[in-house]
């Protein structure tokens, strides 16, 4: 099957689903479960009624014993006295199975069955969930209670048991109102006489119905907590990032410059950072974006130049007989070919260095050792015009973080442009220091100086001010950005002055962060 996802982006379930659904469902989840109990209180129930057919079994055996051998007066006032303090129907039967004596012939009931039409909404709805609630546990079917049309006591299964075995006997049945009834059966005495006691235990009922009730109440006002904290959470989560996912878009797609990504400086939280976070990395990004364009105008505007004279002197030379005007055009054409050729490495070398430096290992370096090693090579190839460089360190070392192949480029340029400016036989002074947990590197000579308001200005690209006795062309004016923009990468800075000791003459300073400094 073809994917038709855009490239680099992978769809899973979870994320059909935004974050609010998400969190809503993660925080109600433990509730409905919990909620999932109400069904679960049949076991409660079941054990209520377990505990009743206990004490029917022997609530009935020992008025068994009371009402054996009693006389026939006797045994009706029992009955009814019990039938009265347990509200409890009781039924005798002699041994050949008719009934002699009921407690609700004989005196008043005890108690009614109530009719389902006569119930409030209130009740009709606990039978309802009742229903429920036994549909979904599987509860075993109870068969209703009906007073059968016969008065043997065949006519009741349990009693028939009863007869049989000699043994108590316990049915449950349902009321017409839902709630529990029951029978126990039990034999009288020796002479086959049996004892029917039979209790509404509308008591079981309403305590399941309570406890159903309460937990329904705490679960629903625990549902109703958690999602309006929920919706409050989810409110405070996405709509700060729809805000900064919105502003990113615009920004993405470029369509307002002046798109703004809110930093949310009221919220502490990781949110908060992350919207300052991604804020700051915006516009670091413009700035990086507007750096690009600046310098791709200004490559443009250098080569543009080189190649006007290169063309020039090109189209010139068809129609120039004289070999002297055709050896300086000659020339020309060499010289800014050459100058071309030098633009275009400066420039490439220039663009590779943002990105080879943030993907740099930085290591430790002694600057005064990496200066030393520098200085000889000078000297060895005759770089450093006939000046003496001299070279002052602390004793006390100078270590920095850094890749030494870029270091050695800046304070090559640094001597490159105190040799250009320095007049013949002047000493070119180096000074390695340490304060204040930084390094520091100066580059002083005795040339013009630089003035003030042009302190600055030597460190932007293409910019070119040079000695008039150098040629023409000779340097790109991208010396002192690249070395500026390398220090910067390593946390440092690189800076123009003049002289301490107030001579004439320009200072360049490259302070670095100590490597003990970076490593706390």
């Amino acid at each position: 099957m073809a994917d038709h996802s855009p490239r680099g982006i992978s769809f899973t379930p979870g994320r059909l689903l935004s974050l609010t659904p998400r969190i809503l469902i993660i925080n109600l989840l433990p509730l409905l479960l919990l909620g999932g109990g109400v069904f679960y209180l049949d076991s409660y129930r079941k054990q209520l009624l377990n505990e009743r057919y206990k004490l029917a079994r022997v609530e009935a055996q020992i008025t068994a014993e009371a009402l054996a051998g009693a006389s026939r007066e006797r045994q009706e006032a029992v009955l009814v006295q019990i039938g009265k303090e347990q509200k409890m129907r009781l039924r005798m039967f002699d041994a050949e199975g008719q009934l002699w004596a009921d407690s609700f012939a004989l005196d008043e009931p005890s108690f009614a069955f109530d009719t389902p039409g006569d119930e409030t909404w209130q009740e009709n709805l606990a039978r309802w969930m009742d229903r429920a609630v036994d549909t979904v546990v599987g509860a075993d079917p109870i068969p209703d209670y009906m007073e059968p049309a016969s008065t043997d006591a065949d006519a009741w299964p349990e009693l028939k048991r009863a007869r049989e075995e000699n043994l108590t006997q316990i049915q449950l049945r349902d009321a017409p109102d839902g709630t529990p009834v029951i029978n126990t059966a039990t034999p009288v005495g020796l002479k086959g006489a049996t004892l029917l006691t039979t209790r509404n235990a509308v008591d079981i009922t309403l305590e399941v119905r309570e406890a159903r009730s309460t937990l329904v109440s705490a679960v629903l006002l625990a549902l109703l907590m958690s999602t309006l904290l929920s919706l409050y959470m989810a409110r405070t989560i996405v709509t700060p990032l729809r805000m900064l996912a919105n502003a990113t878009n615009r920004v993405r797609q470029g369509r307002d410059r002046q798109v703004e990504v809110p930093r949310l400086p009221a919220r502490r939280d990781e949110i908060g950072q992350l919207a300052r976070a991604i804020s700051d990395m915006t516009a670091a990004l413009r700035q990086r974006i507007d750096a690009v364009e600046h310098f791709a105008a200004d490559v443009a505007h250098e080569i543009k130049n080189p190649l006007a004279s290169l063309r020039s002197a090109l189209e010139s030379l068809g129609t120039v007989e004289d070999k002297e005007l055709r050896r300086q055009l000659n020339d020309i054409a060499a010289h800014d070919v050459r100058r071309i050729d030098r633009l275009v490495s400066e420039i490439s070398e220039a663009s590779r260095i943002d990105a080879e430096l943030s993907r740099a290992i930085f290591e430790p370096i002694d600057l005064v050792a990496l200066t030393n090693n520098i200085v000889g090579r000078r000297e060895a190839r005759d770089q450093n015009g006939g000046h003496r460089v001299t070279i002052t360190h602390t004793r006390s070392g100078a270590n920095v973080m850094g890749v030494p192949i870029r270091l050695e480029r800046v304070i090559d340029n640094l001597l490159d442009n105190a040799v250009s400016f320095s007049p013949p036989g002047a000493p070119i002074e180096i000074e390695i220091g340490r304060a204040e947990g930084l390094v520091t590197l100066s580059v002083c000579d005795h040339g013009p100086g630089i003035p003030e308001d042009s302190r600055e200005k030597v460190f932007r690209r293409f910019h070119s001010d040079r000695p008039e006795e150098e040629g023409f062309g000779q340097h790109s004016g991208l010396g002192l950005a690249m070395a500026r923009t390398i220090a910067e990468a390593h946390d440092g800075n690189l800076s123009a002055g003049g002289r301490k000791d107030g001579t004439q003459g320009a200072c360049m300073a490259l302070s670095l962060p100590e490597a003990v400094s970076r490593r706390q």
